[in-house]
């Protein structure tokens, strides 16, 4: 018996959504632990219930031990991170360099999508090429949610509007033979 696909949404109903918070975590924790013992992974999992509560799991050594580690390996990625974070002055003749060059990249990339381009692709400019169709894509899934939920209720609206048109109390008759054709050649 197969179960039916599990439709991810916010549980409204705060005593369900707590069952089921305490019912994944369990799972979750399950399957990491059963990850770490297979596969002779490190596993670090911090979860913060919606009620600030603390459950981790350190599978090997301590939780703090696995953090510095973490800490330690992206140490340089962090640094890149930063960097890019940091909001950069610049002015009109640089800014219009750095969009001459993104729209460059961006018009190589369509030309790969397409076929016709020649040569390869540097990696930063794929990295680029990569981050913009996310963002393209992000925008078109959000129109395309938007316009299924203004048409989905347009049509809602137009069904309650039918619906409250032909509901009416059927009319009683006293006759047995309500569609009688005057001549009576064609009776019911």
């Amino acid at each position: 018996m197969a179960r039916g696909k599990v439709q991810l949404r916010r549980i409204e109903n705060p005593v369900h959504r707590q069952v089921t918070f305490c019912k994944r975590r369990a799972g979750l924790l399950k399957k990491a632990k059963e990850l770490s013992v297979l596969c002779d992974a490190e596993i670090g999992l911090v979860i913060f219930s919606a009620h600030g509560k603390l459950y981790e799991l350190a599978t090997k050594g301590t939780m703090q031990g696995l953090i510095e580690k973490y800490l330690k390996f992206t140490r340089g990625t962090q640094l890149e991170a930063v960097t890019e974070a940091r909001p950069l002055v610049l002015d009109a003749k640089e800014e219009t360099n750095v969009l001459k060059q993104e729209i460059d990249t961006l018009q190589k990339g369509i030309t790969y999508l397409f076929g016709g381009g020649l040569g390869t692709m540097a990696m930063d400019e794929l990295q680029v090429l990569e981050k913009n169709l996310e963002i393209w894509m992000y925008h078109v899934r959000s129109m395309k949610e938007g316009t299924l939920k203004a048409a989905n209720k347009y049509l809602h609206d137009l069904v309650l509007e039918n619906t409250s048109v032909t509901n009416f109390v059927p009319f009683a008759t006293d006759t047995s033979f309500p569609l009688i054709i005057q001549d009576g050649i064609f009776q019911l």
